[in-house]
């Protein structure tokens, strides 16, 4: 495994670089400082909105590119690189049967802020963890003054067993995602992890061969395709194991850094030769 030709990094957080506290060791800021030096371009992409990842990852906001929403929105510093919107009609279309599921909690994601229909209290404290900027309205198929994104939704239990049959369908008209343990997203086809790191490939002139993905969940498994050295955390969906060509340890153990630092080391002794 020559990890020396890596030219891109791209971890995903929940579940992956953020522990289960959901904080980001201060050894992963110290081995970003070392590796930038190497001109590794670094990308946090996470099924987050936008502001979150960036209240999670501080001093490097403006200083790495952030994909957020599963792809749908990436942006570098203050310049917008990517936006796929949601189709007009899609909240008719989804929102009904959402509402006739038991203990089911949709988030209509905008690009300014994040809609939601109940203030009931156990929810709104699971949901102050991902989502900064939000609003409570009383229909969510009334909203009409933002860029939609995804509409996320949320079950206590499981999002696989109790979320996803009841959506399974829509899969042939867009991006259904199971991108947690309690959250499915649905977004446009193309509003995926996967097409946003192709986007930033071409971009940049990165191959797959000089790309390194970490992921946990089902939402990382197209970019995970995308990456010669492909990692599943050790805690990650038995998908994400199968899919990936290496595993490092969980992100409680640090997985992410268990890398990094040999990569670092790799590009020193590169640097040598």
């Amino acid at each position: 495994m020559d990890l020396s030709k890596v030219k891109m990094v791209v971890t995903d957080m929940d579940g992956t670089l953020l522990n289960s506290k959901g904080q980001i060791s201060s050894t992963f800021f110290n081995l970003y400082s070392e590796l930038k030096k190497f001109d590794i371009e670094f990308v946090a992409a996470s099924g987050r909105p936008f502001d979150s990842i960036t209240n999670k990852i501080g001093s490097l906001k403006d200083e790495i590119t952030i994909v957020s929403e599963n792809g749908a929105y990436a942006k570098h510093g203050g310049k917008e690189l990517l936006i796929t919107n949601l189709n007009p009609g899609r909240s008719d279309q989804i929102l009904p049967i959402l509402r006739g599921l038991e203990g089911v909690y949709p988030v209509l994601c905008g690009k300014n802020f994040a809609y939601l229909e109940t203030n009931e209290k156990r929810f709104i404290e699971v949901f102050n963890e991902y989502y900064v900027s939000y609003k409570i309205v009383d229909d969510l198929t009334k909203v009409n003054n933002d860029n939609f994104l995804k509409i996320a939704v949320y079950h206590f239990d499981s999002s696989e067993k109790f979320i996803y049959p009841a959506v399974k369908h829509l899969e042939n008209e867009m991006q259904v995602k199971v991108s947690g343990e309690h959250w499915v997203d649905l977004s446009e086809t193309n509003a995926n992890k996967g097409y946003a790191i192709d986007f930033l490939q071409n971009k940049w002139r990165i191959t797959k061969e000089e790309t390194m993905v970490f992921g946990d969940f089902n939402n990382d498994l197209e970019m995970l395709a995308l990456a010669e050295f492909s990692f599943a955390m050790e805690n990650a969906h038995p998908n994400v194991l199968k899919a990936a060509n290496y595993m490092t340890k969980s992100n409680d153990d640090h997985g992410v850094e268990f890398v990094l630092e040999q990569l670092l080391e790799a590009k020193k002794k590169s640097e040598l030769i």
